[in-house]
């Protein structure tokens, strides 16, 4: 084991100014932060079908988790069968205080058993040279699944300085760079209630204010929610705020992301950037849209308290009619019965959308997993890394928002030949909140699904044991049974069978090459002012959000402005501008 090196810990801690990644939810209650605790062993418990003797708990740091505690139900139920080990989930997005707990962790020299964390702007190389990761070069090879990608460990290996593999990126594919990485539906885009639209008339959506006009009528017309509760268009939470307010999206429906920068919006062809503190900026415009929003009474009151669970939850009761994500709106409200009712989220265009997509990368991405230094059986826990990388295990690790189909057997089967959702399945994935059957462990489909909120390898990749993609959403059986009255019709208004299919037919998608390139660290000085700023861009955004008046939201946008130029924000701009550089190159190189 190397020796922790404080020296270097220092440069670590400074060097955190990275934006939280977007990440799906799983709908689970947080419950309190257990007592932290390395991997230790209970001989009381034992497995008859793992080849492990005795029962470990692990720790498992994952800063995309939205649970934290002990992984239950049919997920945990087989990872304990195959493994004989419990995921004590250690989740910052609940704990709170995001860099802090990393921080806290690294500092005593443990971050966990597991690690699961961004690697940009040179965490992954601090994290390594201060001894918290475990060298798992000479290792790799014995692991079938996770030497099939070399792309992805030759990038891991080139984000550190003595060339070794300590981690291993999410998000791997076989597919091309200018392949869309989504399924039917984007990551990002305007989705709404569409019974409730269509109840006031289905008015033409040209920009979004006619949006906000839209949202305002269906309020009026349907004031209180399905448990009588009182209606908004927007609910918004903090819990994935990173280097700006993450609700305020609205650049990604024109084609721009903060991928790999800090402070700068660049444009999937990379012709085009903007510093989101710019008037004329789509996130200041994003603040504006919001600001308007709430002064129509758009926007739920507790959007600065509430967490996601709770906002969730909202969705879930009909309280709220848009949608940050798709994901998000269908997820929580568009279950079998309400589609057959006709109700439910559906993806609502205006015009010069420019919907940004990833495409897929044959590297994965900069979110990575990793071996903890101090882990107790590193040759077990590789064992299940491994095996998250397997087809089996890409199946059976589906959230909420990734769309794998889950195990074969629970909620999906083979017959004649094709895969087809089981009676199970069609009503688990559809959001229904079902036990599941005995042999599969206890509890319902939700709250057993994979808390670590973690894709190994694009669902939209072919799975081998069906010759079809992992998504579910994306097999002809399941688009043969798409057929609600919700469904229909969407489709026989926007003449398209799923929203990618329109999308495509109507130009409105923006496809960002995927690539190898991850952000190199930019020196304490520039992390130190991007931290510094990045406390006020997020301060003074919710501020402007639930400004009472126009005055008060121009006064803030000034303050904003103004605190962050004076701590030094060009200097982070400066460094943008070249990671911006070296992706958009990156990108070019992938695309040929």
């Amino acid at each position: 084991m190397k020796k922790f090196n404080k020296q270097i810990l220092i440069g670590l801690l400074a060097a955190l100014c990275t934006l939280s990644p977007l990440a799906g939810c799983k709908n689970s209650s947080a419950v309190s932060n257990p007592a932290a605790q390395t991997a230790a062993s209970d001989s009381t418990g034992t497995s008859g079908s793992s080849k492990y003797k005795d029962t470990i708990q692990i720790d498992v740091f994952d800063t995309q988790a939205n649970y934290q505690g002990v992984q239950s139900g049919w997920f945990g139920k087989i990872v304990k069968d195959k493994f004989n080990m419990r995921l004590n989930i250690i989740a910052p997005n609940v704990a709170g205080g995001g860099d802090n707990l990393f921080n806290t962790r690294s500092a005593a020299g443990n971050l966990g058993d597991i690690i699961m964390t961004g690697s940009e702007n040179g965490r992954l190389l601090n994290t390594a040279k201060a001894g918290l990761l475990l060298d798992l070069t000479d290792k790799i090879k014995n692991y079938k699944n996770l030497s099939a990608y070399p792309k992805a460990l030759e990038m891991v290996k080139s984000l550190v300085s003595d060339g070794k593999i300590y981690a291993i990126p999410s998000k791997v594919s076989k597919q091309s760079a200018t392949t869309s990485s989504d399924c039917n539906d984007p990551t990002y885009g305007p989705y709404i209630r569409w019974d409730c639209y269509t109840a006031i008339g289905s008015p033409e959506i040209n920009s979004m204010d006619d949006m906000l006009n839209v949202l305002k009528a269906m309020q009026q017309k349907f004031p209180k929610s399905d448990s009588g509760k009182k209606t908004y268009g927007f609910s918004f939470f903090k819990d994935w705020d990173g280097n700006i307010m993450n609700n305020a999206q609205m650049s990604n429906l024109y084609g721009y992301d903060l991928n790999g920068t800090r402070f700068l919006l660049v444009s999937s062809d990379g012709k085009s950037r903007q510093s989101v503190i710019d008037e004329n900026s789509y996130y200041i415009t994003s603040l504006k849209y919001m600001f308007k929003a709430n002064q129509m009474g758009l926007v739920d009151p507790d959007s600065t308290t509430q967490n996601y669970d709770t906002m969730f939850a909202k969705y879930q009761d009909g309280q709220i009619f848009y949608s940050l994500w798709p994901w998000l709106g269908q997820g929580a409200y568009n279950t079998t019965e309400h589609k057959k009712a006709g109700k439910g989220f559906m993806f609502a265009p205006f015009k010069n959308l420019k919907i940004y997509s990833n495409g897929c990368s044959q590297s994965g991405n900069g979110y990575v997993i990793a071996v903890g230094s101090k882990a107790k059986d590193p040759d077990r826990i590789l064992d299940f890394i491994d095996w998250l990388y397997s087809p089996e295990g890409v199946e059976s690790s589906c959230t909420q928002t990734t769309g794998s189909c889950g195990p074969k057997g629970l909620t999906w089967e083979m017959k004649d030949g094709k895969a087809v959702l089981t009676d199970f399945g069609k009503k688990a994935l559809s959001g229904a909140a079902i036990d599941v059957p005995s042999k599969w462990g206890t509890g319902t489909w939700k709250d057993g699904i994979s808390a670590l909120n973690y894709t190994a390898v694009l669902t939209t990749d072919t799975d081998p044991n069906t010759n079809l993609p992992y998504n579910y959403t994306m097999w002809d059986s399941y688009l043969a049974d798409n057929n609600t009255m919700l469904d229909t019709s969407w489709q026989k208004k926007m003449g398209a069978k799923t929203t990618m299919e329109y999308l495509k037919k109507n130009n409105m998608l923006s496809i960002a090459p995927g690539n190898s390139y991850i952000p190199e660290a930019s020196g304490t000085e520039v992390d130190t002012i991007c931290n510094q700023c990045k406390a006020i861009i997020v301060q003074d955004s919710w501020k402007m959000v639930f400004a009472k008046n126009q005055s008060e939201f121009d006064s803030l946008l000034k303050h904003m402005q103004t605190t962050v130029k004076g701590l030094g924000y060009d200097k982070v701009i400066a460094s943008d501008q070249k990671i911006a550089d070296n992706l958009q190159a990156a990108r070019e190189a992938a695309s040929k």
